[in-house]
């Protein structure tokens, strides 16, 4: 792709031509904005500690040190999402009145610009749990409405490709629907979505964002745009979008004039007129309230786009949902055996939990300081038992002995990531009978066993169907 937009050059907004670019970081995302820099012959640098990474890409490389020293030869800086806003060279750079933006920001204000053709539509998923699901829900919404519109869509951002590499795709995107975290809305500044939508919202990245009103605000930014939806069952979402002219809200409940929501087993679009039937309930996966208000925010979203009901009740029917994120990975004698390793923090178990009944739960791992016993008092009498593993299992364990007594707890010594979770699993096996779902929601971070939420959630699934109906253990 080296050299092949420079006819757009004039076309490019004055902060990118005007001097030096800097590219903070040498990452997966750095790489990709200072290629677009380049190919577009844009004057880059990119700084990091990194020679390694420097190495793999075709533009001069720097240490942050000589970043900071030489600051006056740039005019603007395209940071890396995981940089922190405390970080020095940012720091210095805001300072100096350099701007600096993300590289979210970077491709809008290039797509914008026209430099790769007409500007895309911008459909944009944010929240603290649910971002994948919906996004994945929404792009299959728009595909199924591309046979009409004739209007490429495909998921971006933290799901799919970056969106870097999708205004630069050889087959024209058209519409990206871009799941994106609060560090990418926190560094866009121009940034107005056609349409966003904000889940839900509880602590999270409390640490870079220096506090939850700052997260807030960051993720707040999806609703920039001319159309609005969120969650309004969530009270902390309620109350920080309840000043948005035209906000479009989603519920459980039935929906009022202006909201989508359930009315008979169906998702109901109640924004017209009349309320419409769009899809019904039954089916829709994952299964409970989490997957319901993810189908909601999608469908409201496409809506706000022309996609039709039939077009929203076909791509739900096939939809699937990723791996990790409420998938039934076994099944057999009337138990089923639910991977939703990707809940983890308290609120997205919170969500895995909802709408289930005759739990074992499976939980445990780095609870990074949260408090669980909110979730056991809301869900104490789903329980019917608890398998634990991980550093901070004995934190969950004293919330299940203060506040659900009559819940069975057996906890995992082992530190060994593939005994502990045979233990759980076999010790699960024999305690389940038919109607029940063991359910691996952990409620903390996998990183103290596991090589990640993916690695803990295989080996419950090939621990799942291979114990599941094997003779019970003995425990202690």
């Amino acid at each position: 792709m080296a050299g092949s937009h420079r006819s757009e050059l004039a076309m490019i907004p004055a902060e990118l031509t005007d001097g030096r670019v800097l590219v903070a970081g040498a990452g997966v995302s750095g790489r990709g904005c200072a290629r677009l820099l380049a190919d577009l012959g844009v004057d880059t640098v990119v700084a990091d500690d990194n020679t390694e990474a420097l190495a793999l890409i075709d533009v001069p490389g720097i240490s942050v040190a000589d970043a900071r020293r030489r600051l006056s030869e740039f005019s603007l800086v395209v940071t890396s999402p995981g940089w922190r806003p405390t970080s020095p060279l940012l720091i210095d750079a805001a300072t100096a009145g350099i701007e600096v933006i993300g590289d979210v920001e970077l491709a809008y204000r290039l797509d914008r610009a026209g430099v790769f053709g007409a500007p895309r539509t911008w459909l944009v998923v944010t929240g603290t749990n649910g971002k994948t699901t919906t996004t994945a829900m929404l792009a299959a919404m728009m595909d199924q409405a591309a046979a009409r519109t004739g209007r490429r869509a495909a998921a971006v951002g933290n799901i799919g490709v970056s969106v870097a590499d999708a205004i630069v795709d050889k087959h024209r995107i058209d519409v990206l629907v871009a799941e994106l975290s609060s560090f990418q809305l926190h560094w866009s500044r121009q940034f107005t979505p056609d349409a966003g939508v904000l889940l839900n919202l509880a602590e999270d990245h409390i640490d870079w964002h220096g506090s939850f009103e700052g997260y807030a605000n960051d993720k707040a930014r999806a609703l920039a745009g001319p159309i609005a939806v969120a969650g309004i069952d969530d009270p902390r979402v309620s109350y920080l979008t309840g000043g948005i002219s035209g906000l479009i809200g989603f519920t459980l409940g039935e929906p009022a004039a202006g909201q989508f929501g359930v009315i008979d087993g169906y998702l109901v679009d109640n924004t017209g007129a009349e309320p419409v039937n769009l899809a019904p309930v039954e089916g829709i996966e994952p299964a409970g309230p989490a997957g319901i208000l993810d189908a909601l925010a999608a469908a409201a979203l496409a809506r706000s786009q022309g996609v039709t009901p039939s077009e929203i009740a076909a791509a739900l029917a096939e939809f699937r949902v990723a791996g990790h994120r409420g998938q039934v990975v076994a099944t057999g004698a009337g138990v089923r055996w639910i991977d939703n390793s990707k809940a983890t923090n308290p609120h997205a178990a919170d969500a895995a939990l909802g709408g289930l009944d005759n739990v074992i739960w499976i939980a445990g791992g780095q609870l990074k300081g949260a408090d669980v016993t909110d979730l056991v008092l809301t869900h104490r009498g789903r329980l019917k038992a608890a398998g634990l593993l991980g550093i901070d299992a004995e934190h969950i364990a004293a919330a299940l002995a203060a506040h659900a007594p009559q819940v069975e707890v057996f906890t995992s010594r082992s530190t060994d990531p593939v005994v502990a979770m045979d233990d759980l699993v076999d010790w699960a096996a024999a305690r389940a009978t038919p109607g029940d779902t063991v359910l691996l929601a952990p409620a903390a971070a996998s990183l103290d066993m596991y090589t990640g939420m993916g690695h803990r959630g295989d080996l419950f699934a090939a621990a799942a169907n291979r114990y599941a109906h094997a003779a019970p253990k003995e425990t202690s």
